[in-house]
């Protein structure tokens, strides 16, 4: 076996926490493989709320460490990714016979104050009898309390972290299942499906609701009785706009459950989620009575009311959280633990990830550097993730508008929501993608909605892509948009091209 197939880092798992750490190791100069036997963020990493939050509900449950760590991250995150990380202002109404209006108060200004806030907007309360944002609830909502996160579009978050990842020297590979790990002389051997087999000197196990399946294929593990996960499903409705102000809603309901409705990809209205446990192996996607539970939350409050006939896209990720012993699933921490295990010498370590929350990703990847640099001093240093933009994000945190103005100009064929779209999935990369085009036909042929060749091209080359469901659903939302016939054209190139 050569040198070539000898790495200081192999990390198992394509989520968010998987790719953060491959780039946080990579970017110190670690040789870094990582697996994923599905595509980038095919599972929870795109199935989440797209929110970059503190989680303000978090604090009814006395999780301070989490809030905080997640609001002084919201703003880092933002700072590195401006293209598809956004400040949102939602509006939290208040609903007689629920939370009193002081604890709303209360946590909001908590919220303002415990996570270093410095560009987002305080909370201010709001008349919503008077207020642009009211027309859209039914009367009797007179008081909302107005405060600040951010959106994400987290697929793209995903892929924009093995890029950059990538860019630095590791080496991706999707659709790359592992089979079995085991420590042999001075590395780790990693089987591969494919009969091939890697060597590593430490490992990571991001597998996500797979933590516990991929330590099963771990020759002698011994097993700690710690680990464990709770499996919570998240679900989600997507219907047409019930609302044209940019606001989002946070709605509580009389269950003491809390739901998002959130202003998405333009003309829809994103609606979620719930928090069901979830028994593994069971099919991951919302059930009906999760949908009705979300129609029926939403028409309490808004205006005009939503069905389960009004669903236009629905889907469900399944959260590995922490068990620590919550009754209901929605009391489950949101936060994260390492759990790192040797061979008999203190070598060759295993570092599984339980739990975390998108919001946390980056820290949690120094965190896990941290743990492992002991073993691999090349990892040892300073934290450098939170201060370099991701791919395409080198430009102001609130430069977006600049930049679709300056494409939209330089490639006056585009369109205005075309050029939108570009730029807030690729930020300036989307300069490279469009090269030294003059007119739409040098682009090549246009699949639909402005999705050309050249993009496609970038996406396959350059972004993992391999089919049509990794293109219009993950680093893109325009499965939305497509038709069938635009779909089965879509398909056609990618097996043809």
């Amino acid at each position: 076996m050569t040198d070539s197939n000898r790495y200081d880092l192999a990390i198992i798992g394509g989520g968010v926490n998987g790719c953060g750490i491959a780039r946080d190791a990579a970017g110190r100069g670690a040789r870094v493989i990582l697996f994923e036997r599905n595509d980038l963020a095919g599972g929870t990493s795109s199935a989440s709320t797209k929110l970059i939050h503190g989680g303000l509900r978090y604090l009814e449950h006395y999780e301070f460490g989490l809030v905080r760590e997640s609001l002084i991250e919201r703003e880092r995150l933002w700072r590195i990714a401006p293209h598809i990380i956004r400040p949102m202002r939602f509006v939290l109404p208040y609903r007689k016979g629920l939370r009193p209006r002081w604890m709303l108060r209360a946590g909001l200004f908590l919220y303002d104050h415990i996570g270093g806030r410095k560009r987002l907007p305080p909370t201010r309360t709001i008349d919503l009898r008077d207020a642009p944002a009211g027309r859209a609830l039914k009367a009797g909502f007179t008081t909302g309390f107005e405060y600040s996160d951010c959106w994400v579009d987290d697929a793209r978050l995903v892929v924009l972290n093995a890029r950059d990842a990538a860019d630095r020297g590791a080496e991706i590979r999707t659709r790359t299942e592992v089979t079995a790990l085991a420590r042999a002389g001075d590395a780790w051997t990693i089987s591969l499906a494919s009969g091939e087999t890697v060597r590593a000197g430490a490992v990571v196990n991001a597998a996500g609701p797979a933590v516990l399946e991929l330590l099963g294929r771990v020759a002698e593990h011994r097993r700690d009785p710690d680990e464990t996960i709770r499996l919570v499903r998240g679900s989600h409705i997507v219907v047409a706009s019930r609302f044209d102000t940019p606001q989002a809603w946070f709605f509580q309901n009389p269950d003491g459950r809390i739901f998002f409705a959130i202003p998405y990809e333009q003309d829809f209205t994103l609606i979620g989620t719930t928090d069901a446990d979830h028994k593994s192996g069971d099919a991951i996607a919302p059930s009906a009575a999760e949908i009705a539970y979300l129609c029926q939350g939403a028409s309490d409050y808004l205006r005009d009311p939503v069905t389960p006939a009004d669903v236009v896209w629905c889907y469900a990720g399944v959260r590995p959280l922490v068990d620590d012993g919550s009754g209901k699933p929605e009391a489950a921490s949101r936060g994260y633990r390492f759990d790192t295990d040797t061979d008999d010498t203190g070598h060759l370590p295993l570092l599984s990830v339980f739990g975390g929350k998108i919001t946390t990703y980056r820290h949690l990847a120094e965190g896990a550097i941290a743990a492992l640099a002991r073993w691999l001093p090349q990892l040892s240093g300073p934290g450098w993730t939170g201060g370099t933009p991701l791919p395409g994000g080198d430009f102001e945190m609130d430069g977006v508008d600049a930049l679709v103005d300056r494409l939209d100009n330089h490639y006056r064929f585009l369109g205005r929501q075309t050029a939108q779209r570009l730029i807030r999935g690729y930020g300036k990369r989307a300069f490279d993608i469009l090269g030294e085009a003059q007119s739409a036909d040098d682009l090549g042929r246009d699949f639909g909605h402005g999705l050309s060749e050249a993009e496609l091209r970038y996406l396959v080359d350059q972004e993992w892509a391999q089919t049509v469901d990794d293109i219009l659903w993950r680093r893109s939302k325009l499965g939305l948009r497509f038709s069938s016939a635009q779909k089965n054209a879509l398909d056609s190139w990618l097996k043809h091209r």
